[in-house]
């Protein structure tokens, strides 16, 4: 049976606040230290702006084909998969091997540098500060109950299988905030800030990823679409909809 533990307010004082502040400070130190390495003088590339903004639009036309009508889905599925000149297609010469294109150039892979570093280094001297100061710490109480699958997520560096799930320890509240901070970062610094470590690690994990391909295969997405014009049925849908509120 899961015991009941009574935290300390000194722990709440001395662990808990602080270990808060500090994932917030060092976030916004990011930040500018992030802005201060970043290159001004690079632009981003015209060609590979165009290329996302199409992707989107493409998508966005896949998302709401049935809600225009058979001819202007037709006429936009040309538009953009059209084989001789569509904003799609790709001509088997012209693919481009991305990873060879950023390593080629040096500003590119400085900046990947440079953002790598930004999120490695105090990642490493933040979580060896918490291991050595903070470790073995129960620093808060989720007010819910969680089932067994979370002790491991919540309880990171307590080996008690007798303490109750919803109980934290202080190094599973130092990874809460690092990924659970997005929020109020966005609040504070903006939404386009660089201190979204999931973000981030999205783009290492999507590191030299063909764009090419990404229209390729936005391409062959919206060939198979199958348009059914969804305004003739929204008398129907309506009705039904009324019925089951009524019944």
């Amino acid at each position: 049976m899961a015991e009941d533990l009574v935290l300390d307010t000194a722990i709440r004082d001395w662990v808990l606040i602080p270990l808060s502040v500090v994932m917030v400070l060092i976030g916004v130190l990011r930040y500018f230290v992030s802005k201060l390495m970043r290159s001004s003088s690079q632009l981003p590339d015209p060609k590979i702006v165009k290329e996302g903004q199409v992707i989107i639009r493409a998508r966005n036309l896949r998302a709401a084909a049935n809600f225009i009508p058979a001819k202007s889905f037709r006429a936009r599925k040309v538009y953009y998969s059209n084989e001789e000149n569509g904003l799609l297609f790709v001509p088997k010469g012209q693919a481009q091997n991305a990873q060879a294109q950023m390593f080629s150039d040096p500003n590119m892979a400085m900046d990947m540098m440079k953002k790598n570093l930004s999120m490695i280094i105090p990642q490493t001297l933040t979580f060896a500060w918490v291991n050595f100061f903070f470790s073995g710490f129960v620093a808060a109480k989720i007010p819910f109950p969680l089932t067994q699958r979370f002790r491991s997520m919540l309880q990171n560096g307590i080996d008690l299988s007798t303490v109750d799930v919803s109980y934290v320890s202080s190094r599973s509240w130092y990874f809460l905030n690092l990924f659970g901070l997005r929020g109020l970062f966005s609040l504070i610094l903006g939404e386009e800030n660089a201190t979204d470590d999931t973000q981030r690690m999205m783009q290492m994990s999507g590191f030299g990823m063909d764009p090419s391909k990404s229209l390729s295969a936005e391409k062959d997405g919206l060939d198979i679409v199958q348009h059914e014009w969804a305004l003739p049925k929204f008398e129907q849908r309506a009705e039904a909809a009324l019925r089951k509120l009524v019944s």
